[in-house]
């Protein structure tokens, strides 16, 4: 973006969403997906996923200008970006383009002006009880979104593993983990350590059998059930989702749990104290959009979290992405 010329700065900020829009209905058709390694026209890509081809045509050509795609003579072929929109591609990112796209996703940030002025969810003002009771009731989109966050979660986990020894652990807990695919990256890292997977009991009960006998499985919501004794607690993106009320009580749950040996590891992006583009910035914006009370936070805020809740914040540690690493200790008294 040329920050020289402020006209075409706030030109290039009010008409942003155009090339994203394009990109989330490309991926929702399947367009990626139907073009192999030959040259393929825009008409015979729009019979394959029904779509009118001039208007295909125009669409691609305006990604193709951005690098996703590539156009000549009249035909499209694929480029290194958007081969990560097939199915197929080892770090696929089509579920997270899709999930962007949603309806109730694109919808929510038209209610952003409500978030903006109240503080409140915007996706409540789409969704009576907001995102988790949407998803809660649209099994589709939720599979959607579980896809979404696996795939974008991928070059996380690549980050962590190389930042971060997790082989003096004899028992690890990820909590809130989801699939769970976190934990076993841990553990292939970590031969010697066991784990435990926690999570709400329908997450849990939807879940595959564990792929190693070092992973065991447990039922629960940390706002009310004990967490497993473990000598660490792995936590990604779990704390940025809530409200500092409810953020210190899930760390309270884990403080409750741990023994006075086990390190805190939450694993979220940090909002810097300096001025100018950060992606936790950005995702600070989703926050306020999509969640009820969930925010990126500074360090400090961070130092607060895990003060109130019987922690200390010992190291805050980068990996090769915006992610970080906050690494924390049961407080002495």
């Amino acid at each position: 973006m040329n920050q020289a010329n402020p006209l075409q700065m706030i030109g290039q900020l009010a008409t942003g969403y155009w090339i994203p829009r394009c990109l989330h209905v490309i991926a929702e058709l399947g367009v990626a997906d139907r073009l192999g390694d030959a040259p393929q026209s825009a008409e015979s890509l729009a019979k394959d996923v029904g779509a009118e081809p001039h208007a295909l045509a125009r669409t691609l050509r305006a990604l193709a200008a951005h690098g996703v795609f590539q156009e000549s003579g009249g035909r499209f072929c694929h480029s290194p970006a958007s081969r990560l929109l097939r199915a197929d591609h080892p770090q696929s990112q089509l579920a997270f383009v899709r999930m962007m796209g949603m309806r109730f996703h694109w919808a929510a940030y038209g209610e952003l002006e409500h978030a903006i002025r109240t503080g409140q969810s915007a996706a409540s003002q789409v969704a009576a009880g907001g995102t988790f009771d949407y998803f809660a009731a649209h099994p589709e989109e939720s599979r959607l979104f579980d896809a979404a966050m696996t795939a974008r979660s991928h070059g996380q986990i690549a980050a962590v593993l190389g930042a971060y020894d997790f082989s003096g652990f004899n028992r690890i807990a990820d909590v809130g983990g989801g699939r769970g695919h976190l934990l076993e990256r841990v553990l292939a890292s970590a031969p010697r350590a066991r784990g435990v997977l926690f999570d709400l009991p329908h997450v849990i009960g939807a879940l595959a059998p564990p792929s190693s006998d070092r992973i065991s499985v447990q039922g629960g919501d940390f706002f009310k059930d004990p967490l497993p004794a473990c000598d660490a607690y792995l936590l990604m993106s779990v704390i940025h989702d809530w409200g500092d009320r409810e953020a210190v009580a899930i760390l309270g749950a884990v403080r409750r749990a741990a023994p006075v040996h086990a390190k805190l590891l939450l694993i979220e992006l940090v909002v810097p104290e300096t001025p100018g583009p950060h992606p936790a910035k950005l995702l600070d914006i989703e926050m306020l959009a999509m969640t009820s009370g969930g925010r990126e936070r500074t360090r400090a805020e961070f130092e607060d979290l895990y003060r109130a809740a019987g922690f200390r914040l010992e190291r805050v540690i980068p990996t090769a992405v915006a992610t970080m690493i906050l690494e924390g200790a049961v407080a002495r008294d």
